[in-house]
């Protein structure tokens, strides 16, 4: 293995998880914009856009399956297999989203297709984060490998920035021809991050870690399988360490946009920039924050990010509320130090939860079941409590999954003690000593 494939595994991953969140984007902005129409238009206006936003949760509802089969897969078969195979499925169903003929040509089959091809999307991404970051840690020395591994965590942040410039001058357009074309665009340029990242993803090695579990022959049977039954209460700790900063981003990413326009007066452009900006800051953040894991260790920067959410719910919600521009702008600022320190070392750190040979299908579950319970249902817990008693009860809904990742990530830590991991990470020690 030469001292590129830290790098290139960093890359290819990355790419991954852009696309991801990329895809995320700009179908939520579809869904609620363009698909009762297209594809549902004998509905009724509100009938339409709810049925078109629940094809949106048809992928999150589908994730721990994708979980369980492609992290199963990426135990037995190797990560780089799992991580082209992701790539192309997610690539492709987006793709093939663009190109769909609506209601008016295909009829009944045009809605079932959007959800079958939603459906391929989410069973891609159960299996996307986990085996990106494991790919990269993987092939990182082990006094490197918070600051590879958080290389997969700006997909997050890079997704929607990118997922706005592409968006911003179609906004420009008649709405007759986004609704008839301009909508298309995002879907089929999504092409080009995709093949960018299968060349990526082929000429990376195979993660050295699962090399040598293979060579040595201690590849698990059935490590989905030994997941639920030795490991389900480590999956679930994953699960609720992920809350926090799956809310968190929905918070600044999707409700902030929304309710800064709908609500505080702001253009749609000066709002799209104060996120822009942050969400670019936010990559920087999150990388040093790898950065410092290394020297500080993971768990002192993972609790920072815990404990600075929880502190920062309430100033976020207010700041916001000023409807100054300059202090909305502050606000996303302040807001981003906490959640790209948690964001940062999070997958490695979920990663190194679970032992070497059964690791890709623990983290795969452990995240996609914390998804749902966090970023799938926000849009509507949030919705619903501002409804019922206002935007202060979107700060107590903030700290509370605050509260329960910090608790998550407590007993984590608390039981790293007790049973050590030497055991688990002796196999990864010995073979990531190049790069």
């Amino acid at each position: 293995m030469t001292a590129l494939q830290p790098k290139r595994a960093a890359a290819a991953s990355v790419i991954g998880t852009t696309i991801e969140y990329y895809d995320f984007f700009i179908y939520a902005t579809a869904a609620a914009l363009v698909f009762n129409k297209v594809f549902f238009p004998n509905l009724s206006g509100l009938a339409g856009t709810l049925v078109s936003l629940s094809t949106f949760a048809v992928a999150f509802l589908i994730r721990p399956v994708g979980g369980v089969i492609i992290g199963h897969l990426g135990d037995k078969v190797g990560r780089r297999p799992m991580l082209v195979l992701t790539l192309i499925l997610m690539g492709g169903a987006t793709l093939l989203i663009g190109l769909l003929p609506g209601y008016s040509t295909l009829g009944v089959l045009a809605p079932v297709l959007l959800i079958v091809l939603r459906i391929v999307q989410g069973f891609a991404m159960g299996g996307e984060l986990g085996g990106a970051v494991l790919l990269t840690m993987e092939h990182s020395r082990p006094e490197k490998r918070g600051f590879y591994g958080s290389f997969v965590q700006i997909g997050g942040p890079l997704g929607l920035v990118v997922a706005t410039l592409v968006f911003l001058p179609l906004n420009a357009l008649p709405q007759e021809d986004f609704l008839s074309w301009g909508w298309r665009i995002p879907f089929l340029l999504s092409v080009i991050l995709v093949v960018v990242g299968y060349v990526l993803r082929r000429t990376i090695d195979e993660s050295p870690t699962f090399a040598e579990i293979k060579r040595s022959g201690r590849v698990e049977r059935a490590p989905a399988l030994t997941i639920l039954r030795r490991y389900p209460a480590r999956a679930l700790l994953v699960a609720g360490t992920t809350l926090s900063g799956g809310v968190a981003f929905y918070m600044m990413s999707v409700f902030g946009l929304s309710y800064a326009t709908k609500e505080l007066g702001l253009s749609r452009g000066t709002i799209l920039l104060i996120v822009m900006v942050s969400m670019v800051l936010d990559c920087l953040f999150v990388l040093a924050s790898g950065m410092i894991s290394d020297r500080v260790g993971r768990p002192k920067v993972m609790m920072f990010g815990m404990i600075g959410k929880a502190v920062l719910a309430f100033p976020w919600i207010w700041l916001l509320d000023s409807g100054d521009p300059w202090i909305v702008f502050a606000g996303y600022v302040l807001f981003c130090v906490p959640h790209a320190a948690g964001q940062g070392v999070a997958g490695v750190f979920y990663a190194e939860v679970f032992p070497a040979k059964v690791r890709y299908s623990g983290l795969s579950i452990g995240y996609t079941i914390g998804m749902i319970a966090g970023s799938a249902i926000a849009p509507m817990v949030a919705a619903s409590l501002v409804a019922a008693w206002g935007t202060a009860s979107l700060g107590w809904y903030m700290l509370s999954m605050s509260v329960i990742s910090t608790v998550c990530t407590t007993v984590i830590l608390r039981s790293r003690k007790i049973r050590g991991t030497a055991d688990e990470e002796a196999p990864v020690v010995r073979t990531e000593v190049v790069g």
